[in-house]
């Protein structure tokens, strides 16, 4: 009777997790010796300050438990996992499909003995583990307490549904360095899972084998509402709706301009009030039957050509994550007021201009902040609501500029924690967030955005830094743009010049005067720009007759030498 080789190596694995969980338990046995002699003034010299030391040695040992946690996490995933094969080679050979099915449904219920979980959650730790297990990469960062369980199941709920090739995809994209694009900034166990999770379905998003709009499709026929009695006689409704619609409720239920100094109600107790007030259709005469309708601004990131509908790549929605090119192309063309447009760089994935109506600067940097930054970059916070305050990283009054790569989004907690306490923030960048050290000297990594390039149409060859990578597909003989030309160049010099890089002599000057014509991207807003500073809001749309005629126009390779 044999069992296949997948547990040989897991049992492998599992050595090494057993070994790191000796090691784990003897500095915490050293920890707890060194605390025990400078409870008794044992050796203490004269310049220790006790208790400042024994509340390091409880971060100390704060950090050392959490990775025999997640070591011991990966020691319970191997058992499980072994456990089940067992029994699967226990099972006679010509046992039949049902009898198999029960063989693992009495494992799962085991395993719910066991741990004393309910065999839901029995079943979906099993189910985890096996997955875990499956992916060297994931189950080694996990042995090695280098992340927790909760990330090692977020890439197990994620990769669920993707075939082996995009499994394995997925974990050489966040856990290979070496992986021809591997992922930016913080590595997976420095982000709380919530974090983790987004950044992995977004990635998940764009390369799963069926499409974004199919999908989609699918979980637009499963739509539904849910009611779940709680406590102290309250319920929670929840509605599973499309990404739109969903955001398009949360932001009517906002209603900023309700508070005041003669309104009692905290915003968090007015959403659910309004809501309420609309959904049960409440008459003019009562108090939440007069809420006015609120203005919210969200921001739409649309990749240039799929706003275009030459490609089908997917838009962000702000506060809520990938959204299907079509569902972004009726937001921003169908007059909803409260969405803007951010149009995205074809070259690198980075913003190149934010759509406007009568905002000036002051707005239009808070919108561009919010819009790199995503939520309140403080390490571990989630908290993304459009409340989030622009902060000065070095202070006015200490020479801080009001320049990009001195503000960042801070939720108002954490603004107040960053003026009250010594937690410092790195610089940040036109597209990065800064990072933090906290008061005890641990660094904290920014998290990335993790843009990808946009989608190329056939016609159009990439150009700038993501030229280079697409030289092989493009056809023989061509040859890659200029990259000294500034992307945000205007007239023949700038942006005709880089998308000229597809054409060759042209007698007729068809395509000099098309593309000379064409508007230019704006540039960020400067450092210090003046207060007259106001960004045209129109720019190049699907119907514009220039843009149609480009993009019918054929390719034509530049000849090469």
């Amino acid at each position: 009777m044999e069992i296949g080789s997948g547990v040989g190596v897991v049992a492998s694995e599992g050595v090494h997790a057993c070994v790191a969980v000796l090691d784990a338990l003897a500095v915490l046995d050293s920890l707890d010796r060194e605390d025990s002699f400078l409870v008794a003034g044992a050796g203490v010299g004269s310049g220790v300050d006790v208790l400042e030391r024994r509340y390091e040695i409880r971060l100390e040992r704060l950090e050392v438990i959490s990775r025999l946690e997640a070591q011991l996490a990966a020691v319970k995933a191997r058992d499980v996992t072994e456990a089940l094969q067992f029994q699967q080679a226990m099972t006679p050979p010509d046992a039949s499909v049902q009898d198999r099915t029960y063989t693992e449904m009495s494992v799962v219920e085991e395993v719910a003995g066991v741990l004393t979980i309910s065999s839901a959650a029995a079943g979906a730790f099993v189910d985890q583990s096996r997955r875990v297990c499956s992916l060297p990469r994931v189950f080694e960062a996990l042995s090695a307490g280098a992340m927790s369980w909760q990330h090692a199941r977020v890439v197990a709920d994620e990769s669920e549904g993707l075939d082996p090739a995009g499994a394995a995809g997925l974990v050489a994209h966040f856990f290979d360095p070496d992986a021809p694009s591997p992922a930016r900034g913080a590595a997976p166990g420095e982000l709380v899972p919530s974090r983790f999770r987004a950044k992995v379905r977004a990635w998940r998003e764009r390369h799963h084998p069926e499409t974004l709009e199919k999908r989609h499709a699918k979980g637009v026929a499963d739509r539904r509402m849910e009611y779940t009695p709680d406590k102290d006689g309250m319920a929670w409704v929840s509605l599973y709706l499309p990404g739109d619609t969903a955001c398009a409720i949360w932001n009517r239920a906002t209603a900023r301009g309700l508070q005041g100094p003669d309104e009692p109600r905290t915003l968090t107790q007015l959403r659910p009030d309004i809501a309420a007030s609309l959904l049960l259709g409440a008459g003019s005469s009562t108090e939440l039957g007069e809420v006015p309708t609120p203005r919210a601004d969200v921001l739409v990131m649309v990749p240039v050509f799929a706003l275009f509908g030459v490609t089908d790549e997917p838009a962000i929605l702000d506060g809520f994550g990938p959204i299907p090119a079509a569902m972004a192309r009726k937001l921003v063309a169908d007059g909803a007021d409260s969405f803007y447009r951010v149009l995205v760089d074809p070259r690198d994935g980075a913003p190149l201009e934010i759509g406007r109506k009568n905002y000036r600067l002051t707005e239009t940097i808070k919108r561009w902040i919010r819009m790199r930054d995503g939520k309140c970059t403080f390490p571990g916070c989630t908290n993304k609501t459009p409340d989030n305050e622009t902060d000065h990283l070095t202070a006015w009054e200490h020479g801080g500029t009001t320049g990009i790569s001195n503000l960042a989004q801070l939720c108002p907690k954490h603004h107040r924690l960053k003026h009250h306490n010594q937690w410092t923030p790195d610089p940040a960048t036109q597209k990065d967030p800064p990072g933090w050290t906290s008061p005890t000297g641990r660094h904290y990594k920014p998290e990335q955005p993790d843009p990808e390039p946009t989608h190329w149409p056939p016609r159009i060859l990439p150009v700038g830094p993501v030229a280079g990578a697409n030289e092989a597909a493009a056809s023989p003989g061509t040859t890659a743009p200029d990259a000294s030309v500034p992307p945000n160049a205007a007239g023949p010099s700038g942006t005709a010049a880089r998308l000229r890089a597809t054409e060759s002599e042209d007698e007729d000057g068809q395509w000099q005067q098309l593309l000379a014509d064409m508007p230019a991207w704006p540039d960020p807003p400067p450092e210090e720009p003046t207060s007259e500073y106001v960004i045209d809001p129109t720019g190049p749309c699907a119907s514009d007759p220039r843009w149609v005629e480009l993009l019918a126009m054929p390719a034509i390779p530049v000849p090469s030498g």
